[in-house]
């Protein structure tokens, strides 16, 4: 397994790329609302990155066609943006955006809600982050990548949600998905040690149901196969000597 340690040009890099996405994200969630349409939320999401002169890292990534995963209640990711799917009241969706800036990706997602939500949709939301974050404080370098994992999959579990399998984290850097892989469960085994230097994508897919997903006819969107509601949440990652960074994460704005 060959796994990118960044130098600190790069690392710069990658917190430009960062701090841009996650204006992204801010632009797009001031959009959401009832009665607008999947593909307004790509077009926005598409229009703000080009406007820093970057490049929407999933337009044409193996032939994904859009910039933006917009994925709506039991849609666990990759859903394709379409001007027929119109957003209403108590729906949840999930936005998945990554940017190239000058070579270099950075990877994140949120789950919004549509107007006001159910109390079960709103908690699956706050755990869901809340999860992510229970993982990023074991991503610190001389602990171990499955460290991450059981954090993330304990404390989702402990709400009686359930933990997305076939769909992980990964390594990032000049390509989206470099290795490792992150899972968000607990697999057999500690995982690699953590390094100075990694570059992780870290993203909780936490379901309201059964863990189990499929993918549709159009060989993309995944959905729950209970039809419960999923969410997302995303940051792109440093691992450093002491507190991991958050590139892709405004606390004023996320």
């Amino acid at each position: 397994m060959s796994v990118t340690i960044k130098s600190e040009h790069e690392i710069e890099l990658m917190r430009e790329a960062g701090r841009i996405l996650s204006i992204v994200h801010d632009e797009m969630a001031k959009v959401i609302r009832p009665g607008v349409t999947t593909m307004a939320i790509n077009r926005k999401g598409e229009e703000v990155i080009r406007s820093y002169g970057c490049i929407p890292s999933f337009l044409n990534y193996n032939g994904y066609p859009a910039s933006i995963c917009v994925s709506v209640n039991e849609e666990v990711v990759h859903g394709i943006p379409d001007k027929k799917r119109i957003l209403k009241e108590g729906d949840i969706v999930s936005l998945d955006a990554g940017v190239i800036y000058k070579g270099y990706h950075s990877d994140a997602a949120r789950t919004h809600a549509v107007g006001e939500i159910s109390e079960e949709d709103k908690k699956l939301i706050d755990v869901t982050k809340q999860s992510f974050f229970e993982g990023v404080k074991m991503a610190r370098a001389g602990n171990h990548l499955f460290d991450i994992s059981k954090a993330i999959q304990d404390y989702a579990e402990s709400f009686g949600f359930s933990v997305v399998r076939e769909m992980v984290g990964h390594g990032i850097g000049k390509k989206l998905h470099e290795e490792p892989q992150v899972p968000n469960f607990k697999p057999i085994g500690r995982g690699m040690k953590l390094r100075p230097g990694m570059t992780l994508a870290i993203e909780p897919m936490i379901n309201r149901g059964k863990k189990e997903i499929w993918k549709l006819e159009d060989d993309w969107t995944c959905v729950t196969r209970d039809s419960q509601n999923s969410a997302h949440y995303e940051n792109t990652v440093l691992i450093t000597e002491g507190e991991p960074e958050l590139f892709s994460y405004n606390k004023d704005l996320a």
